[in-house]
C-alpha cells in the first residue's frame, strides 16, 4: 500500500478523532475512495461492519445492515475523504483521451492508480512517478507495450518513456487528445490534435534521460 507523508498521517489521525474511528480503519477508508476516484468506494473492515459499498450522494451498504448510526458516521467519513482528495492535484481522474485506432493507445486522465503526483498526502513511487520532477503531476497519463506517456498540458511538456529511456517533448501549441503506436518500435508513434494526425518525430526534443 502507498505511504503517507507526516500530512497524510495528520490527516489520518484527525479525521479518525472527528468521526470516531481508528486509525487503521480511517486509512483503509481513504485508500478506498481513492482508488473509487472519490465519487465511490469498495471497502472491508470490523469497524464499518464488515465489507460495504459507498457512492457520493447517500447510497451505502454495510455489512450491519440495520446499523443507521454507522451508517450515517462512515457516510460522513467518506464525504470528507472525498472533499480531501478533490483538493489534491492530479489524484481524480477528470476526464479520458480517445485512442485514434484499433491497437491504438487511449491516453487517460490520472487516475488513482498514479495518484502520487504532487499530493502532498501521500509519498511519491518513484516506479510510478517516471518523469522528471520539475514536470510536476500530469494531466494525462497511459501506457501500451513498452512505451510509457505523460502529458504536462499546462507545461506544455510530453514525456515519453520507451524501455526505460525518458525523451521530454515540447508540445508547442498542440492541444493533444490521444495517441497510436503502431506495433514494432516508438518510431511510429502519433498523436492527434487540433492539427489532426501528428508524428511524435515533429516535436523538438527538450530532455532526454533528466
Amino acid at each position: 500500500m502507498q505511504q503517507l507523508t507526516p500530512e497524510g498521517q495528520n490527516l489520518v489521525s484527525e479525521l479518525a478523532q472527528r468521526h470516531g474511528f481508528s486509525t487503521d480503519a480511517v486509512t483503509h477508508m481513504l485508500f478506498a475512495v481513492l482508488h473509487g476516484n472519490g465519487s465511490m468506494a469498495q471497502f472491508g473492515h470490523p469497524e464499518f461492519g464488515g465489507g460495504g459499498q459507498w457512492m457520493q450522494g447517500g447510497m451505502i451498504m454495510l455489512g450491519d445492515m440495520f446499523n443507521n448510526s454507522l451508517k450515517g458516521r462512515v457516510d460522513s467519513l467518506c464525504n470528507d475523504l472525498s472533499g480531501v482528495l478533490a483538493r489534491q492535484p492530479g489524484l481524480l481522474q477528470s476526464g479520458s483521451f480517445q485512442s485514434q485506432n484499433q491497437g491504438g493507445m487511449g491516453y487517460q486522465s490520472q487516475t488513482a492508480g498514479g495518484f502520487q503526483g504532487q499530493s502532498s498526502l501521500f509519498v511519491p513511487d518513484p516506479s510510478v512517478n517516471w518523469w522528471p520532477a520539475e514536470l510536476g503531476s500530469p494531466s494525462a497519463t497511459g501506457a501500451q507495450n513498452n512505451v510509457k506517456y505523460a502529458y504536462f498540458a499546462n507545461a506544455r511538456r510530453l514525456a515519453v518513456d520507451t524501455g526505460g529511456n525518458c525523451w521530454v517533448y515540447d508540445t508547442l501549441d498542440h492541444q493533444i487528445g490521444g495517441f497510436s503506436q503502431q506495433q514494432g518500435g516508438g518510431s511510429s508513434i502519433t498523436f492527434t490534435s487540433q492539427y489532426g494526425t501528428v508524428n511524435l518525430a515533429s516535436l523538438p526534443v527538450v530532455m532526454r534521460n533528466g
